[in-house]
């Protein structure tokens, strides 16, 4: 059957073990690795082995997967971006929609609209990954989220085995997350934007941002020239070794590890600035970064990783078990890097620890942003 599938237009079979196709550089050999460069590729290959019983798990650019090192059962499915010139990202440049295959490098379909003109995608240039991950994760970065700028999305089902377009309204997209994340129950095999044309950024939220681009205290829904906004947003990255780089070990990571924690009312979260007075000191607990969301409040989780005693470029001690394989980015604790030769449990123990800690510290618990295959957390 693989050897069929690789016969199939658009799919093309490699040997390649999740080490090579994650950007943490962790995870076992999968019984097969079939690269997929169309949407009825994908639909083709998925449908074929779920009608089998093959477990699979379908990979973009590898950059939110934690990978264990027992796969050797599952079959992975690449989206790689399309071959030729009928596969690049369609642009209308009166209506200022733009259509991509999901296996697309999702920086380049950013450049893309940014070279266009176009507004919207601009403040999420340089994070990893493929064009068809973003609304699986409602991708967001620097005030923005895809949620904003989505116009519809091409799902291959995969409980009635059929290809259609969606409205993002059914996918219950949410803070990093959608109703695809950790269900397996559809691919995303094409996304389709609609951004805007006057060549200026969507209004600038983030402060650090803000601050690069001299966006002044009195500007209502400040907007800058988009070329301008991408370039500070890869300079702050890069500075974060948020930007990939096969040289730069900070960069050998998941991204951003936890999510920024949200707790559910005021007084949960005067019980979280106790114990940061308790630990830290008043004056540390009133620069603590807490915002609105929803009924309750949004914390930040390097901000209380780093509070809790975990400095940029920290490993387990030796005593523990660490190896000196996993660390703390030496640029950014919310970060979790493999400094070369890392292992799966090299990233949990690293992982359990920040999480345990920060917990006893504050009584908050992160929760792991990226997907989780054959291996988890211990409670």
């Amino acid at each position: 059957m693989i050897d069929a599938l690789a016969r199939t237009d658009g799919v093309l079979r490699t040997d390649r073990s999740f080490a090579d196709l994650t950007t943490l550089r962790i995870g076992g050999t999968p019984a097969a690795t079939l690269v997929c460069s169309s949407p009825a590729a994908v639909a083709t290959v998925v449908g074929t082995l779920d009608r089998a019983g093959v477990p699979l798990l379908v990979v973009g650019g590898g950059s939110n997967l934690v990978v264990g090192e027992d796969v050797a059962g599952l079959v992975a499915v690449v989206l790689a971006p399309g071959r030729g010139e009928d596969a690049a990202p369609v642009v209308d440049t009166a209506t200022g929609t733009v259509t991509a295959f999901a296996g697309e490098v999702w920086d380049d379909l950013v450049a893309v609209t940014v070279d266009a003109g176009f507004g919207g995608l601009e403040c999420l240039s340089g994070i990893p990954g493929s064009v068809g991950a973003t609304p699986v994760q409602n991708v967001g970065a620097y005030g923005a989220e895809v949620s904003r700028t989505l116009s519809r999305v091409e799902l291959y089902d995969r409980t009635t085995g059929t290809l259609d377009w969606v409205d993002p309204a059914s996918l219950d997209l949410a803070y990093r997350y959608s109703n695809l994340k950790f269900t397996g129950r559809a691919v995303v095999t094409a996304v389709e934007f609609r951004l805007t044309t006057d060549g200026l950024s969507a209004p600038l939220r983030f402060g650090e941002l803000a601050r690069r681009l001299g966006v002044g205290a009195d500007e209502d829904r400040p907007r800058r020239p988009v070329a301008d906004v991408r370039e500070a947003v890869l300079a702050l990255r890069r500075g974060k070794g948020m930007v990939l780089d096969a040289d730069d070990h900070d960069t050998w990571s998941a991204g951003s590890f936890f999510t920024n924690p949200v707790v559910p009312d005021a007084a949960a979260r005067d019980a979280v600035l106790a114990a940061v007075t308790d630990r830290c000191g008043a004056d540390v607990a009133a620069s603590m970064p807490c915002y609105p969301a929803g009924e309750g409040f949004k914390l930040s989780a390097a901000w209380l990783i780093d509070r809790a005693g975990f400095a940029r470029g920290w490993q387990v001690p030796a005593d523990d078990g660490g190896t000196g394989r996993a660390a703390l980015s030496t640029k950014h604790t919310l970060a979790l890097t493999n400094r070369g030769g890392a292992t799966t449990a090299d990233i949990v123990a690293l992982a359990t620890a920040v999480r345990d800690g920060v917990r006893a510290a504050f009584g908050v618990t992160l929760v792991p942003e990226p997907v989780w295959v054959g291996v988890s957390l211990p409670d």
